[in-house]
């Protein structure tokens, strides 16, 4: 059954020029992009969408990593999205991913990993509801 799940490129990987090599990356490993945009979130967005995380004490820095430049929300389709996609950037702290991901190869930190990537069904529907209406992402 075709999955979707939510990636964020963020800020640290359009400012490291990146944007191309994870979408090809992406796209080679099997996932389809259904929409993409380039936004700006603004504090008060990045505080709402990273909300499960208010109580952590990384939150704050999160919100400010988050808000401090453009970010590429992308949806992407394949058969067991959600699961294949996390496996496919890595673990969030780089230094425990797996050789070949996402942040293994290029994140420089916990917080500056490039990639968000939604981490159940339910989280991927509604962080893709966050980002998108439903005409944009629907097809035929």
């Amino acid at each position: 059954m075709l999955e979707r799940t939510l990636a964020i490129l963020k800020p640290d990987c359009l400012r490291k020029h990146l944007v191309g090599e994870v979408i090809g990356r992406t796209e080679k490993a099997g996932f389809n992009i259904i929409a993409m945009s380039v936004v700006k979130l603004t504090h008060q967005a990045a505080r709402e969408f990273y909300a499960v995380h208010k109580a952590r004490p990384f939150y704050d820095d999160l919100v400010q990593y988050m808000s401090s430049g453009n970010c590429i929300p992308i949806v992407l389709e394949k058969e067991n999205a959600v699961e294949d996609f996390r496996e496919f950037i890595g673990a969030t702290d780089p230094k425990e991913a797996q050789e070949g991901t996402i942040r293994k190869l290029f994140a420089a930190s916990k917080q500056e990993n490039v990639v968000h990537g939604s981490d159940s069904r339910g989280t991927a529907q509604w962080e893709i509801s966050f980002f998108f209406s439903r005409e944009l992402i629907e097809t035929e």
